[in-house]
């Protein structure tokens, strides 16, 4: 990146994450966040993105009514999970509560983001949390999923966040009930 474009790439951001918050326009918003979202893809704007607090913002967004706010910031969360300094502000914010009640979203985009953000923020220290027994549960019922990509992504977190012995417990105490209360498979 040149000398010249960081200060610019800085300032795009900026003015979007102003946008955001000047805005009363629900598309407006709807709007920065998506760009913001895309924008946390790239590691090239990870360190502009924690300065402007857009961690923070997209956490914000998963308790919203709006679900295009919460899409868009579990999408973005999603992104930002992947770099290690934008994780520590995630788990550091709470981030795994929030992230994990977007697993009962009706929305199947916002569904497989929460649960690749839940893999990314596993570390030895938040393993324990990331595979307790509701959350194993959950991902057990979405490996059974018509979604390919759910049922995909739900087996390589059983297979890469919990033990096998988790996993079997999880199994044993799901026999003989349908569903894991409260969390409806999301709308394909």
């Amino acid at each position: 990146m040149s000398s010249t474009e960081a200060p610019e790439r800085f300032e795009y951001l900026q003015s979007l994450v102003t946008e955001f918050q000047d805005t009363d326009s629900e598309e407006a918003k709807e709007q920065v966040l998506a760009n913001l979202a895309n924008f946390a893809y790239d590691p090239k704007n990870m360190e502009y993105l924690r300065e402007l607090q857009v961690p923070d913002l997209f956490l914000d967004m998963l308790t919203e009514e709006n679900q295009n706010f919460v899409e868009f910031g579990m999408g973005g969360l999603c992104n930002l999970s992947m770099d290690p300094e934008c994780r520590e502000v995630i788990l550091q914010s709470g981030g795994i509560s929030l992230v994990t009640n977007c697993l009962s979203n009706r929305r199947e985009e916002t569904v497989l983001s929460a649960v690749t953000t839940l893999m990314n923020l596993a570390t030895p220290a938040t393993r324990p949390q990331i595979s307790e027994p509701g959350i194993l549960q959950c991902m057990l019922r979405f490996s059974l999923a018509e979604s390919p990509r759910l049922r995909n992504l739900a087996a390589v977190f059983l297979q890469e966040c919990c033990s096998e012995e988790q996993v079997r417990q999880a199994q044993q105490q799901t026999e003989g009930r349908q569903t894991a209360v409260g969390i409806p498979l999301p709308k394909e």
